[in-house]
C-alpha cells in the first residue's frame, strides 16, 4: 500500500487557526499539499477577530518547508466564501480539497434560544459551508476532481441537550453533503461528512474526564484520507475520536406494507408499529432514487 500524498493538490481548510483545523492543515502540508489556512481569529462564540491564529499556522507550515497562505475572511457571508476560494485560486491556481471545519457555539435550551443565536450559528456552520463550497465546487468541476469534508456532529445526527441551533446546523451539513455527493459524482467530486469528538477550545469543558483521551490529532488521519486521491468513498458519514473510526448511516427498515386496495387507518399503523420499527433486514439507501426503487418493489409485491 503506497503512502498517501498531496503533491500538486491545494487544500482549503476553514477554522484552521487552531484545534482540529490546524492539525489537518499541518498534516496535509506535510504530505505535500499547498494549504489555504482560513481563520477569522475570533472567540469560540464567534465574537472578535484577528490575524494571528492563521498567520501562526502558515508560519509553521513554511518553516517546515511547505507552502501556505492565510485567509482571514468570514465563512458566514457569500463574499467571504468567495474570497476564501479566490485566495486558493490566486495563490495556487486551483482548489482540490475543502474541509469545512469553521464553527462557533451559542448553546441555550430551546425555550431560551433567541433568533439571533439561532441565526449566527446557522450562518457559520451551515451557510458558511455553502458559501465556501459553491465556488470551490465550480472550480473542481472544471478540473474534474475534488474532495469535500463536512464537519457534522453527533449533536445533530443524534441530538444533544441545549444545542438546538448547533444540532440543526450540523444535521443540515449532512443534507448538504448528501446532495453534493450526488451532483458531484460525474465530476469525480467526492463528498463525505465526519462527526468528530475531540478536545478543542469549543469542547474541552464539555468532555470532562474523557478530554485527555480525545486529542484533535486522533481525528486527523480520517480527514487526511477522505481528502486524498486514495479516497473513492462518497456520500458517507463517519464517527471519529480517540482512535476510534466508525461509519454512521441512515437505514431503511423493510417496514409494513398494507394489503393492496386496503384503506389504512391510524389504528392499523398502531397495530403494526413493531413491524414498522424493526431494524431486521434494513437497507442503506444511497439516494432518493434507491428509496423510490425499494418503494416501487414492495408496492408491486405487497
Amino acid at each position: 500500500m503506497s503512502d498517501i500524498r498531496y503533491a500538486g493538490r491545494v487544500a482549503v481548510i476553514t477554522g484552521a487557526g487552531g484545534g482540529l483545523g490546524k492539525t489537518y492543515a499541518l498534516e496535509m502540508a506535510r504530505r505535500g499539499a499547498k494549504v489555504v489556512v482560513n481563520d477569522l481569529g475570533g472567540k469560540a462564540d464567534g465574537t472578535g477577530a484577528g490575524q494571528s491564529m492563521a498567520d501562526q499556522v502558515v508560519d509553521e507550515i513554511r518553516k517546515a518547508g511547505g507552502e501556505a497562505v492565510a485567509s482571514y475572511d468570514s465563512v458566514s457571508t457569500p463574499e467571504g466564501g468567495e474570497g476564501i476560494i479566490q485566495s486558493a485560486l490566486s495563490a495556487f491556481g486551483r482548489v482540490d480539497v475543502v474541509v469545512n471545519n469553521a464553527g462557533i457555539l451559542r448553546d441555550k435550551t430551546f425555550l431560551k434560544l433567541t433568533p439571533e443565536e439561532l441565526g449566527i450559528v446557522l450562518d457559520v456552520h451551515l451557510k458558511g459551508a455553502f458559501y465556501v463550497s459553491q465556488p470551490a465546487f465550480r472550480a473542481m468541476k472544471e478540473k474534474g476532481y475534488g474532495r469535500f469534508i463536512f464537519t457534522s456532529s453527533a449533536a445533530g445526527i443524534l441530538g444533544n441537550f441545549g444545542q438546538t441551533n448547533y444540532g440543526a446546523a450540523k444535521m443540515g451539513l449532512v443534507g448538504l453533503m448528501n446532495v453534493l455527493s450526488v451532483e458531484g459524482a460525474k465530476y469525480n467530486i467526492k463528498c463525505n461528512a465526519i462527526a468528530p469528538t475531540a478536545r478543542t477550545r469549543m469542547t474541552e469543558e464539555l468532555l470532562g474526564l474523557l478530554a485527555p483521551l480525545l486529542d484533535p490529532e486522533t481525528v486527523t488521519p480520517l480527514v487526511v484520507y477522505l481528502g486524498s486521491e486514495a479516497c473513492e468513498l462518497t456520500h458517507e458519514i463517519f464517527s471519529v475520536g480517540g482512535g476510534r473510526f466508525a461509519r454512521m448511516f441512515i437505514g431503511l427498515t423493510p417496514g409494513w406494507v398494507a394489503d393492496a386496495g386496503k384503506k389504512v387507518s391510524a389504528e392499523d399503523v398502531q397495530a403494526h408499529l413493531d413491524q414498522i420499527r424493526s431494524p431486521e433486514g434494513y437497507t442503506i439507501p444511497a439516494s432518493i432514487t434507491d428509496e423510490l426503487r425499494i418503494l416501487s418493489k414492495v408496492l408491486k409485491t405487497g
